[in-house]
């Protein structure tokens, strides 16, 4: 380890020195201490780069609804699908749809996995600037694909950058600010997600009506609009100070530090902070953390990572699929393409104020609550609308429509923004890259099988189920509540070492709010605590 010194050039000590504690100690007091609006005071620059590299999900959003929806749109229909004689209307298999929707998945994974050694090796900040630069060459192949199997490949490439964004946002948000600001960052995350769904059904809705090939040329030529300012700020954006701590150069966390919050601030000490960093860190090491994929299913990180794996594995098996369909899933209850575009609009603006309100939530409720209530509500929308698919009136086709426009509402207030805080939070420091990686890449897995079930659930060329797909889903959603009430434990007000020390005593997740610990006084003896279990083990 490089050698680490105070301001005044005396030695740093570690971990096992026994000095480093008390200094860590008051850094966590003081996070514990600061409330929100300080935090905003304190790290207005920290809300800002998170807010800016968060916004890369704009895209994502932006394009993954775009291909849902442009399946109701006659003129891409026309260009890339055939004659169905039964409808009598232009059609892309199931096959295709599903094609084109898991081509950006699949890519996303291969990003992913990517983004999981680059941003390791080379910082969040490279590897999102290289993403970025991918992202605008890759947009050439969708603008300009002359058959489908050419949009089917450049769904793949763009899904490689999207990966990138997927795994670093997350870990940035979580890193950059103190712990009182950590869950608005992360579910800004699920808010620009949300924003990008909304350009995309606006984009829609405005090119629905033309009767020629811009009628989707246009909303894809619409996603080079992101990259080049999000490129131009994020040159000058500082690393995170924990990927630099994790690289022993607490010369660099210093200076990421006092770029990320405001100048001559009273109640702010660096050291201190700096050393809650060190103390988490060397604490992991002594842990026997690694920083390969193999150590996040070892010892304690093996159920950190089934935790965050499944609880974006429940995102998907919510029935959250469904709002990526709204449009084509309207049109195929029977409702026209025009109207279908203008319910979406008001459908993705309801979820931005969903996201908006479960900032408030989180601040007063703990975020075990908030997923575990939101999920259960979307089980009940769900088995209404599965039942109102029975009734061939136009009043059940709209009241369908209001449904999903409020499971779009209670999943954005609730599962969506605080999957992003939980994800962040419950995964260790030194392997938050990697553990957000594989649950991500699980998502994307878990999302080819949802599109193929969905496009084929949906599509007069298939199963044609209509609305009674939401039974199917529903089903799904009920088994998620389960898992989710007796593994999802709650990090609400915790510190990164205090979530250690938690996962390292073993405690049950109802437990989680409930057990005091002191990772600053504790520490030794849960470390003997658990060299006893190993070798008992053993």
């Amino acid at each position: 380890m490089a050698p680490r010194e105070r301001d005044d050039g005396t030695p740093r000590p570690k971990l096992e020195d026994g000095e480093l504690a008390p200094e860590a100690r008051r850094g966590a007091d003081s996070e514990h201490r600061m409330t929100l609006m300080q935090a905003i005071k304190m790290y207005p620059k920290a809300v800002g780069w998170s807010v800016l590299l968060s916004s890369t999900l704009i895209m994502e959003g932006y394009d993954l609804a775009l291909v849902g929806n442009l399946y109701a749109s006659p003129m891409f229909n026309q260009k890339y699908g055939v004659f169905n004689e039964a409808s009598g209307k232009y059609v892309i298999s199931a096959a295709w749809q599903s094609g084109i929707s898991n081509g950006a998945r699949a890519g996303e994974i291969f990003g992913l996995i990517i983004a999981g050694w680059a941003a390791d090796r080379y910082g969040y900040k490279m590897t999102t600037i290289g993403a970025l630069l991918f992202l605008m060459a890759s947009i050439f192949s969708l603008f300009f694909a002359q058959n489908i199997e050419t949009l089917v490949a450049g769904c793949v490439l763009c899904g490689l950058p999207w990966g990138v964004f997927q795994s670093v946002t997350p870990a940035y948000a979580s890193e950059v600010a103190p712990t009182v600001l950590r869950p608005y960052l992360t579910t800004f995350i699920n808010m620009c997600w949300v924003i990008g769904q909304f350009a995309s059904a606006g984009v829609n809705r405005a090119t629905v009506n033309r009767t020629d090939e811009w009628a989707y040329r246009i909303p894809y030529a619409v996603q080079w609009v992101w990259p080049i300012p999000i490129l131009a700020g994020l040159v000058f954006a500082p690393e995170s100070p924990w990927w630099s701590i994790r690289h022993n150069n607490r010369d660099a966390a210093r200076k990421s530090l006092l770029r990320l919050t405001a100048r001559n601030q009273p109640d702010f000490n660096v050291d201190e902070t700096l050393a809650l960093m060190e103390h988490t860190n060397e604490m992991e090491k002594q842990l026997k953390e690694g920083v390969r994929y193999r150590d996040c299913f070892k010892g304690i990180d093996k159920r950190r990572s089934e935790i965050v794996i499944g609880i974006w594995l429940v995102q998907t098996l919510g029935g959250q699929n469904i709002m990526g369909y709204f449009t084509y899933f309207l049109t195929q209850a029977g409702m026209d393409a025009s109207n279908s575009f203008s319910l979406s609009m008001g459908n993705s603006a309801l979820g931005i104020v969903g996201t908006a309100l479960s900032w408030f939530l989180m601040a007063h409720i703990g975020r075990r609550k908030i997923h575990f209530a939101g999920l259960c509500c979307q089980f009940v929308i769900l088995f209404v609308v599965g039942c109102l698919s029975f009734a061939t009136t136009r009043a059940s086709v709209w009241a369908i429509g209001g449904l999903l426009i409020l499971f779009t509402f209670v999943y954005d207030l609730g599962v969506g923004p605080v999957t992003y805080s939980l994800v962040s939070e419950l995964s260790s420091t030194r392997l938050k890259a990697k553990t957000i990686v594989l649950a991500r890449a699980g998502y994307n897995a878990s999302n080819i099988f949802v599109n193929v079930m969905t496009n084929y659930q949906l599509s007069s060329a298939a199963w044609n189920w209509g609305a009674r797909t939401a039974f199917f889903w529903a089903g799904t959603c009920f088994l998620s509540c389960v898992w989710v009430y007796f593994r999802l434990p709650e990090p609400k007000d915790r510190t990164y070492a205090e979530l250690d020390v938690l996962f390292e005593r073993r405690v049950s997740a109802r437990k989680f709010a409930k057990t005091k610990v002191d990772p600053y006084s504790d520490h030794g003896d849960e470390k003997r605590l658990l060299e006893k279990d190993e070798s008992a083990q053993g």
